[in-house]
């Protein structure tokens, strides 16, 4: 009887191609917007301009649980955004129905201070495109001093959030922005970078950008919710740092730098 043969055995054999959809075929699905907002916080926004970021928090991301401030008094900031009234009368509203909501002038955002704000207790403070204005021309004075504006922001906002709270500043991308060095400059006052992604304007339904001078008169074609910017979360530095064995801590201070594109 003759022997059977035995398989021959093919060995690293690869798999069978698979078909690949063509390029039309396939779809790119954009990222999803990063909201760094839940309806649960207790949220504190500083130096706002046209009031439109807090009402777009309130009526399209469901924060009913804020307190939005600004520098100027209530005339002054009027006579620069008139579209003002509009957002403050919304958010108003809100609080005659909840109780819940506020809204505050003359709010120097180094010296966070008033009834309402010095008990703290929050879980995010925003400060969205910091800037002190055209006080000079003079680009390295001008650069001082809005790294002093925030370093006072910083130092004065710190003591308010609750534990595992978050500041969250939004600034332009490119100079002279980048010589602020918004990271080193939270670094510095016990700060650390959780995240950092794209600020996306189109997330927030209604907001449009409002120069610190002012409206531009006639209108002009400058929309800063059109220029590139980036949003930087900061929370205070863990104190479990200390407990990090040596060869692991530059590791774990790269890590705090998550950057998403």
């Amino acid at each position: 009887m003759a022997k059977r043969k035995k398989p021959k055995k093919f060995k690293n054999r690869d798999p069978p191609p698979t078909s690949r959809p063509s390029s039309a075929a396939r779809t790119c699905t954009p990222p999803a917007p990063i909201i760094p907002f839940d309806p649960s916080h207790r949220i504190l926004l500083v130096g706002e301009g046209n009031f439109s970021f807090a009402h777009s928090l309130l009526e399209h991301h469901g924060c009913s649980c804020m307190i939005a401030t600004c520098l100027d008094t209530r005339s002054v900031l009027l006579e620069k955004y008139p579209q003002a009234e509009a957002h403050i009368d919304a958010l108003l509203a809100a609080a005659e129905d909840k109780g819940e909501v506020k809204v505050l002038y003359g709010m120097d955002a180094t010296k966070l201070g008033g009834k309402e704000v010095k008990r703290g207790g929050f879980d995010r403070i925003v400060f969205n495109f910091p800037h002190v204005g055209g006080l000079t021309k003079d680009v390295n004075r001008q650069v001082r001093y809005n790294q002093e504006l925030l370093v006072g922001f910083f130092k004065s906002a710190i003591p308010l959030l609750t534990p595992g709270g978050m500041i969250v500043v939004t600034v332009f991308e490119g100079e002279p922005y980048t010589l602020w060095n918004v990271r080193d400059l939270a670094r510095h006052v016990g700060l650390q970078v959780g995240r950092s992604f794209k600020f996306q304007a189109d997330a927030y339904s209604g907001y449009e950008h409002a120069r610190t001078l002012g409206n531009i008169k006639g209108g002009g074609g400058w929309k800063g919710e059109n220029r590139p910017a980036r949003t930087y979360l900061f929370e205070v530095k863990d104190r479990e740092e200390d407990r990090i064995p040596r060869g692991k801590r530059k590791r774990a201070a790269d890590d705090d730098d998550d950057d998403d594109d």
